[in-house]
């Protein structure tokens, strides 16, 4: 698989909602349904646009991973079912350490693979919040290289 990574742009972000609701799906088993409805406009409306995106197509043009960053963190990185295991996160992560200059994220403490795919990257932890950034009762680990 091609680990080119590209800028992505409003035109992606149908992509974009359709690859996350995917990752999610198939590493967030913690959400509840209700919360995954509630959390997908804002994505679209809210959360892209606030961030830088970037992202890695497969040969058949489609989105396998992306990234979103803001300054200096992470804010968002998730990568396609399919695409598991074959280092398009990892690629993504060095291009946000090296090139965006990232040095954190934060992270749900019950997605024990994210935490362990972190961790593996170099990430300590250093803070934890009992609630997301929207007030549910999902703890956030906040990392940091």
């Amino acid at each position: 698989m091609k680990s080119n990574i590209i800028p992505l742009s409003p035109k992606n972000y149908d992509e974009l909602l359709a690859l996350w609701e995917s990752s999610v799906r198939a590493t967030h088993h913690f959400l509840k349904e209700s919360y995954l409805q509630e959390l997908k406009p804002l994505l679209k409306k809210e959360y892209f646009p606030s961030v830088s995106l970037y992202g890695i197509k497969d040969e058949s043009d489609h989105l396998v991973a992306f990234l979103g960053c803001l300054r200096n963190k992470i804010e968002m990185l998730f990568v396609h079912p399919d695409a598991f295991g074959k280092g398009l996160g990892k690629t993504l992560i060095r291009y946000a350490v090296d090139e965006l200059k990232a040095d954190s994220v934060d992270v749900n403490e019950q997605n024990e693979q994210a935490v362990g795919f972190y961790l593996h990257q170099g990430f300590k932890i250093i803070g934890r919040d009992e609630t997301d950034s929207e007030g549910k009762p999902y703890p956030i680990l906040h990392l940091s290289l």
